[in-house]
């Protein structure tokens, strides 16, 4: 074994401590640091990108490890009596270089001898999710309704059947690749000459070839447009929610599911209602007479108007509740409630007559007509006699 060799750990920049997930964490770094393959022309680098994949191939087998720990590099020498096997070149499995191949460059990595799956081209694959935007009306929402909308989404083509040929004709094997999709590839490295898998230039990875493409579709057997779709809307919906229609997105490929739509709920406000959850709360004035002598009040709701009796006295912000007269629970049964909050409404621009009134019945009342006038005015002399 060579004197001048580095220390295992000190390449891979690791203590003797560290675990395994460290350990290929720390392989993978200095792996994407000196590949060749970013490192055109680099010898340096292509020397460093050896130097990693030898120590990780000694510290991420376990016996070995345990030998370099105790003997260093002759312990891992190929001449070692314990017998470690070890020549000095790369002879693990690609497993973890295959990932940083995939990883850094396109797939690279998942053709190697005896690592990664090729992917059929033909294999049946799930369509995208769509997006679409419904508009609703607050009443819409909380009683729920039926809209229809416009959705751009990818169908199989109507005119090929979604087989990309033209009627009469029928998509061929790729001579090529046989179907696979994938061809084999060649590619000397410093560890050798190492085979790889790529995408099929004849076929371009579908595995087919179609002489006669439909005219509609280009060959693709797939096209976008834009359909009206009627949908259900759930009683209690609120702004910015989003409706999932199953199996409304893109149709699928070879077969697959189609993807979902995804419907994103906009809500235009209310000029009376405003919601909160499921609670509705509304604002209503009346005259200062009504606050002061009561009265029989009409209070809309959602389900239409209701008649409410207000008590004498009744004072600017007081609140009452209406149960069950808010919006429907999504997906459970009940309702909200509605809240309502009393505005008492001050006359302006009175007549003389009016105003007449007004101080004769200021000069009737007494400080029972205005307990928390009064409560106020003896925190003050109380302040000022303090």
């Amino acid at each position: 074994m060579a004197d001048d060799k580095r220390d295992y750990y000190e390449v891979l920049g690791v203590d003797k401590s560290v675990s395994d997930d460290e350990l290929k964490k720390a392989y993978r770094k200095a792996a994407k640091k000196y590949h060749p393959d970013l490192n055109p022309g680099d010898e340096a680098a292509e020397k460093s990108f050896k130097e990693v994949n030898e120590a990780y191939e000694v510290l991420s087998d376990k016996e070995k490890r345990a030998r370099y720990d105790q003997f260093g590099h002759a312990g891992v020498d190929p001449n070692f009596g314990a017998g470690g096997g070890y020549g000095g070149g790369f002879t693990g499995d690609f497993g973890d270089l295959g990932d940083i191949f995939s990883s850094f460059f396109g797939g690279f990595g998942s053709g190697f001898s005896g690592g990664g799956r090729q992917r059929n081209p033909n294999a049946p694959r799930r369509g995208n999710d769509t997006a679409a935007t419904v508009n609703l009306s607050f009443e819409e929402a909380a009683k729920g309704c039926k809209k229809t909308i416009k959705v751009t989404k990818i169908d199989s083509c109507d005119e090929c059947g979604g087989s990309g040929a033209e009627k009469g004709s029928s998509a061929k094997t790729c001579p090529v690749c046989h179907g696979s999709g994938q061809v084999s590839a060649t590619q000397r490295t410093p560890f050798g000459v190492m085979q790889t898998q790529k995408v099929c230039d004849h076929c371009h990875g579908s595995g087919k070839i179609i002489e006669n493409p439909c005219k509609r579709c280009a060959g693709k057997g797939r096209i976008r447009h834009t359909v009206e779709q009627t949908i259900e809307v759930p009683a209690g919906i609120d702004d910015g929610q989003v409706i999932n229609v199953r199996g409304g997105g893109d149709s699928g490929v070879n077969g697959g599911p189609s993807g979902d739509l995804r419907i994103n709920v906009n809500v235009r406000p209310h000029p009376i209602f405003v919601r909160e959850g499921y609670d509705v709360y509304c604002e209503i004035p009346i005259t200062f007479t009504q606050a002061a002598l009561g009265a029989e009040i009409t209070v809309p709701t959602l389900d239409g108007k209701v008649k409410f009796t207000i008590h004498e006295g009744t004072q600017p912000g007081d609140e009452f509740k209406l149960r069950g007269k808010g919006i429907q629970r999504l997906n459970y049964g009940g309702k909200g409630d509605q809240y309502v909050k009393i505005i008492v409404e001050v006359p302006k621009d009175l007549s003389k007559a009016q105003k007449e009134k007004l101080k004769e019945f200021e000069s009737v009342t007494d400080d029972k007509n205005y307990k928390k006038q009064k409560s106020f005015m003896d925190k003050i002399k109380d302040f000022f006699n303090d």
